[in-house]
């Protein structure tokens, strides 16, 4: 009975870690996402439930924004996916968060975040196989 106690005398001693993807360091000294574009592309290819047939894409080259109250590398993605029943949905803004230089995240209805985001076309993504 007095052993969980102990244990749990001894965990409450050491250093405790969160573990992430990511390790968020939490400092406003981000570095810039250098192999922005082909992480986008690879994490797409498993995001997308149908990669193929991608239309309209474009994307913003990355830029500092606050991102719940710290300085991120903030992407943002425009394109029309085809979806599973081959039907295609209306363009969709996300954006795509770095930490420490490497893809986070992607986040949908990002209205906000990209709000004055300069696009260019990212045909790269259309042309994406499975």
């Amino acid at each position: 009975m007095l052993l969980p106690v102990a244990l749990t005398a001894c965990a409450g001693s050491q250093d405790v870690r969160s573990i992430s993807f990511t390790d968020d360091r939490g400092v406003s000294d981000q570095p810039f996402p250098s192999n922005y574009r082909s992480e986008i592309l690879a994490f797409m290819r498993t995001y997308l439930n149908n990669p193929v047939g991608v239309r309209e894409a474009a994307m913003a080259d990355p830029v500092q924004r606050t991102v719940g109250g710290r300085l991120r590398y903030v992407s943002c993605l425009r394109y029309t996916a085809r979806e599973v029943d081959g039907t295609t949905r209306g363009v969709g803004e996300r954006a795509v968060i770095y930490i420490d230089g490497r893809l986070d995240r992607l986040v949908e209805n990002a209205s906000e975040l990209c709000a004055g985001s300069a696009y260019a076309a990212f045909p790269e993504l259309e042309k994406l196989v499975r």
